[in-house]
C-alpha cells in the first residue's frame, strides 16, 4: 500500500470503521487531488477482496490488503472481474445513463474472483441527471455484498440525496498554491491590466497565451499517462481489454487536463479576489499575489465594489461553464472579455 495513504487520517478513519465491522455500501471520497482519491479507492478495493489480509477485525472484516495475492495484483492492474472503474465517456465527458444502467445490472451478479462486487466512480460529479437518478435507486437498496465508491473533487455538484447516503471520507485539501507557469501567466495578465490597456487586442493576446500553455500541458499529460497505462505494460492483452484500457486512458487524460486547466482559472480567480479586497479597503497579508501589489492597486482604483464583485462572479461562471460541453476557446474568450478592468 502507498506509504502516504497508510499514514493518512483518511485511511485511519476507514481502518477504524472496518475494525468495528462497519462496512458501508456507499463511500464518498472527497479531496482536491483525483490521483490520491483513486489510490484510496484502489486500496479499499484490495482490502475488501484480499485473499490473505495481514489483519482482520473481530468479525472477520479485512483491515489492510496484503498487496501480494492474485486479487490485489489484479485490482492494481485494473483487470479484476469484480472491481469496475467508471469514468466520464470520451465525447460527452459525462457518466451517462447507459453506463449507469450497465453498472446496475452488473453489480447484482455474484462475485467471480473476489468477495465483493465493487464499483468506483472516478469523477462522480460528472454523472448527468438521468445517471444520478438511476444510481440513486441502487444506492438506496444496494445488492448484498456490493460496495460503491464515489470519487470527487467537487462534491457540491452531486445530488444531496446521494451525498446523504454515502459515508464521507475526506482526503484533505491542499493549501492553494500557484505554480510557476500559472503565476507567470497571471503576472502577465495583471501587469497588462494595470495601465488600463486590456482592450480587445490585449485580451486576445492573453487568451492566445493561455490556450498555448494549455495545449502544451495536454501534450505532457498525454505522454505521462500513456507511459504508465496498462496498454504499455500488457501488449498481449485481449482486444476487449485493450479497448477498455484505451477508454480509461482517454478519460484519465481528460480528467487530468481539466485539473490542470482549473489551476490557470483558479490563479486568475485568486488575483481578481486580491483586486476585490483592495477595492473593499482590505490590505496586508491576505493577498494571494503580494508581488503584484502595484498592479492590483492600479486596477482597484478604477473599480467600484460592485464591479470587482461582478468580476469574481463572472469568472466563477466561466469555470462552471467549462464543466459542460461548451467549446473551451469560446468560453474562455467570452469570460475574459466580460471582465471589467
Amino acid at each position: 500500500m502507498d506509504s502516504d495513504l497508510a499514514s493518512s487520517k483518511a485511511w485511519e478513519l476507514l481502518r477504524r470503521s472496518l475494525s468495528r465491522d462497519r462496512l458501508a455500501h456507499g463511500y464518498l471520497f472527497i479531496g482536491d487531488d483525483m490521483d490520491s482519491l483513486e489510490v484510496g479507492a484502489e486500496a479499499l478495493a484490495q482490502t475488501l477482496n484480499c485473499s490473505a489480509p495481514p489483519e482482520r477485525s473481530p468479525g472477520g472484516t479485512p483491515m489492510d490488503p496484503c498487496g501480494q495475492c492474485p486479487n490485489c495484483h489484479r485490482i492494481a492492474a485494473r483487470n479484476h472481474a469484480d472491481v469496475t472503474w467508471v469514468r466520464p465517456e470520451n465525447k460527452s465527458r459525462q457518466i451517462s445513463a447507459d453506463q449507469t444502467r450497465e453498472i446496475v445490472r452488473m453489480i447484482t451478479l455474484k462475485p467471480m474472483q473476489g468477495f465483493h462486487k465493487m464499483v468506483i466512480f472516478a469523477g462522480a460529479d460528472r454523472m448527468n441527471t438521468s445517471a444520478a437518478n438511476i444510481f440513486l435507486k441502487t444506492l438506496e437498496e444496494p445488492p448484498a455484498g456490493s460496495v460503491l465508491i464515489l470519487l470527487t473533487t467537487e462534491p457540491s455538484r452531486l445530488l444531496e440525496t446521494i451525498l446523504s447516503r454515502c459515508q464521507r471520507v475526506s482526503f484533505g485539501v491542499r493549501p492553494f498554491r500557484v505554480g510557476d507557469e500559472v503565476g507567470r501567466w497571471v503576472t502577465d495578465f495583471a501587469r497588462k491590466a494595470a495601465p488600463g490597456s486590456t482592450g480587445v487586442l490585449a485580451r486576445y493576446q492573453l487568451l492566445g497565451t493561455l490556450l498555448e500553455s494549455l495545449a502544451a500541458a495536454r501534450e505532457v499529460i498525454e505522454e505521462q499517462l500513456t507511459a504508465t497505462s496498462p496498454l504499455a505494460k500488457y501488449p498481449d492483452a485481449t482486444p476487449v481489454q485493450k479497448e477498455q484500457w484505451e477508454d480509461a486512458l482517454t478519460a484519465a487524460i481528460e480528467a487530468e487536463y481539466r485539473r490542470r486547466r482549473g489551476e490557470y482559472l483558479a490563479g486568475l480567480q485568486a488575483w481578481l479576489r486580491d483586486v476585490w479586497l483592495r477595492v473593499c479597503g482590505v490590505t496586508g497579508e491576505s493577498a494571494f499575489f503580494p508581488t503584484l501589489e502595484s498592479a492590483t492597486e492600479a486596477v482597484a482604483a478604477r473599480l467600484k465594489v460592485a464591479q470587482a464583485q461582478n468580476n469574481l462572479e463572472s469568472w466563477e461562471s466561466t469555470q462552471r461553464l467549462l464543466h459542460t460541453n461548451v467549446q473551451e476557446a469560446l468560453a474562455l474568450e467570452v469570460g475574459l472579455l466580460r471582465l471589467t478592468l
